[in-house]
C-alpha cells in the first residue's frame, strides 16, 4: 500500500505517476487531478483535457484564450473529424 499525496489515504490500490522526473502517488483520478491539472488563466476551472496554451499560459479553451488577447486560436469544439 502506498499513502496518497493529496488525500493522505494508505490505499491498497494507490498508483504512481511519473511526469517531468518526479514520481507522485495517488489513491484516486479525483486526486491527480487535484494536484497536476494546470488551471485556466481566465475562468480557473481545472484543465482536465487537452487545453490551450498561447504564449506559455493556459486555458481551458479557444474561448478563454481568446478573452484573455490570445490570437490565432483555433478552437475545433463541435467539429467532426474526417472518416
Amino acid at each position: 500500500m502506498a499513502r496518497c499525496e493529496v488525500c493522505g489515504n494508505d490505499y491498497v490500490m494507490s498508483f504512481e505517476v511519473h511526469a517531468q522526473g518526479a514520481v507522485h502517488v495517488f489513491d484516486s483520478f479525483e486526486c491527480a487531478i487535484h494536484r497536476m491539472a494546470p488551471i485556466c488563466e481566465h475562468c480557473m476551472v481545472r484543465i482536465v483535457g487537452h487545453g490551450v496554451e498561447v504564449d506559455g499560459h493556459w486555458y481551458c479553451g479557444g474561448h478563454c484564450a481568446k478573452a484573455e488577447g490570445g490570437t490565432g486560436i483555433v478552437d475545433r469544439v463541435g467539429t467532426v473529424a474526417p472518416a
